[in-house]
């Protein structure tokens, strides 16, 4: 089938830490995303409505009738459109897949994730549809959604670990408690206990809110259902319980009134953009709260997946929504391991809130920077911030700070804001039982709480807006909203070894905390 097919930019995967074992089963049924091109986005400066995002940048209905004309060639069955999202679904034997995107699919197993469905080069797609899709995603199962939580130890020192009520008092929480808000919460592993939530709930005198959960080709387990998984597997789903129930205890302890939706997706690049995918086309939800990630430029992530997930979340901006994201939990090296600096994505897109951690020292909040700068089996951690080398500095974000890797570009600065991820850590229960914890993972539906809050406690007829670039501009009094709403962090570092270099804290906007940890109400009045 010589010239019939066309290589797919951005499609390239290399191995790594993985041996091929074998082949995949000829018969073996395979779900595909393919994403599809679309007249370019606008900047968010302000929001746009979704019947005007649909009326001018939803993909056009002869682009999706052309690609499922040829998919159906090879045998495959389009499962799901979603002109909004750009992209469509499909799904086919493997050995239909392999005709139609020639992946040279195998079986591979790693010492960390086991055994996978995955490839190796480029992906080529039809010639006919060369230009009208962008990616192919689902044809490799590897992981590229890891948590950014810190490890679960008892504090240091004899101070408690923060409540609900301490967090409003600590950053001056407007007072809505988030009353007819919707806010979002991504999640890649892990299950939801609501028995741990209405505990938490009681113990708290709050109210317990709705929270729904959203299966995105996958189905969310029970505890029933976790409990009866394989040794192996139970332990892993249960240490990443841990992280989603601390999502959603913080959201539903500082937004009692609001609505809270689970998005529960794979850890893959399909999980990915199938996840953000599902958000932009739901109903408007002013936050999304995002706590995984991964080094923009590790080798597990492909081109094309950056380009797609990131189109995503410039479309989640133009309609309004702040996708809050952490910015990792393992200093300046972000779990590379070279002699270079990273940051995580998403954490780098400029179409993201990216949110750092802080820790308290007595009622100062300083960088969160505990020995060695990075995550271990006995604590630790620091931290995500940088300089992106993929991502170009937005206009918006007139900042003076350069990479400490010569000869890199100047890129977007991670985070925008901090919020509390180390020491003394949030007071949450697990099982029944209690267990602090934090990490930038905690930071993040930090931060989409007090947007939904702040979203409750304005006039319902003004739509939300991407909050990031409104940072960087001046209030109505003249003064830069991130100096006038925040509350500056000018101590501390997020150097991990390697690369033993990294940022530091000073006076006004840096590559550590941003602008700071936040006034809410002051922030609220601002915007």
């Amino acid at each position: 089938m010589a010239g019939t097919h066309v290589p797919l930019p951005g499609s390239h995967r290399p191995v790594t830490r993985a041996e091929r074992i074998g082949d995949v089963d000829p018969e073996a049924r395979i779900e595909v995303t393919l994403t599809l091109r679309g007249p370019e986005l606008p900047q968010p400066a302000s929001p746009v409505s979704r019947e005007d995002f649909e009326r001018q940048y939803a993909a056009r209905p002869e682009d999706i009738g052309e690609v499922t004309a040829v998919l159906s060639r090879f045998g495959l069955t389009v499962e799901d459109v979603s002109p909004l999202a750009r992209s469509l679904r499909a799904s086919g034997t493997a050995e239909q897949v392999e005709q139609a995107f020639h992946p040279g699919l195998g079986v591979y197993r790693s010492a960390e994730q086991g055994e996978y469905r995955g490839r190796e080069g480029q992906v080529e797609i039809p010639a006919e549809l060369d230009g009208l899709v962008t990616g192919v995603f689902g044809l490799d199962q590897r992981r590229v959604a890891r948590r950014k939580a810190t490890a679960t130890v008892a504090p240091r020192d004899l101070t408690q670990p923060l409540r609900p009520g301490d967090l409003e008092s600590h950053y001056n929480f407007p007072s809505a408690l988030g009353a007819g808000q919707t806010v979002a919460i991504a999640e890649f592993g892990g299950a939801y206990f609501p028995d741990d939530l209405a505990a938490f709930c009681a113990r708290e005198g709050r109210r317990e809110p709705k929270v729904t959960q959203v299966g995105v080709g996958t189905t969310p387990l029970t505890l029933d259902q976790v409990m009866q998984l394989p040794k192996r597997q139970r332990m892993q789903v249960l240490e990443e319980s841990i992280e989603v129930n601390m999502d959603v205890q913080i959201v539903a302890g500082l937004c009692p009134q609001a609505q809270v939706v689970v998005y529960f997706a794979s850890f893959d690049e399909k999980g990915w953009v199938d996840l953000v995918n599902q958000v932009i086309a739901s109903s408007p939800v002013v936050t999304l709260s995002v706590s995984w990630g991964l080094a923009e430029d590790a080798p597990d992530w492909s081109s094309a997946a950056l380009a797609a997930i990131n189109e995503r979340l410039q479309a989640a901006s133009v309609l309004g929504t702040t996708v809050c994201v952490a910015a990792g939990d393992d200093g300046s090296g972000d779990q590379i391991g070279d002699d270079r600096a990273h940051v995580d994505f998403p954490a780098s897109s400029p179409f993201v809130l990216a949110i750092g951690g802080t820790m308290l020292q007595g009622e100062m909040d300083v960088v969160w920077w505990e020995a060695p700068g990075s995550r271990g089996p006995n604590g630790g951690g620091a931290t995500g911030g940088g300089v992106s080398i993929v991502f170009p500095r937005p206009d918006w974000q007139a900042v003076h700070v350069a990479s400490v890797d010569p000869g890199s570009m100047d890129g977007r600065v991670v985070p925008d804001v901090a919020g509390l991820a180390g020491p003394p850590l949030y007071d949450l229960l697990f099982l029944g039982k209690s267990l602090p914890n934090g990490g930038t993972s905690a930071s993040a539906p930090l931060w989409a709480s007090l947007l939904t809050r702040i979203a409750a406690s304005r006039d319902p007829a003004v739509a939300p807006a991407f909050l990031a670039p409104l940072l960087y501009q001046n209030d109505p009094t003249g003064t830069i909203r991130g100096k006038a709403s925040f509350v500056d962090v000018t101590q501390g570092d997020n150097i991990s070894t390697p690369p033993g270099r990294g940022y530091k804290a000073g006076l006004g906007f840096d590559a550590v905390s941003g602008w700071g940890v936040p006034n809410g109400q002051a922030l609220a009045e601002s915007i």
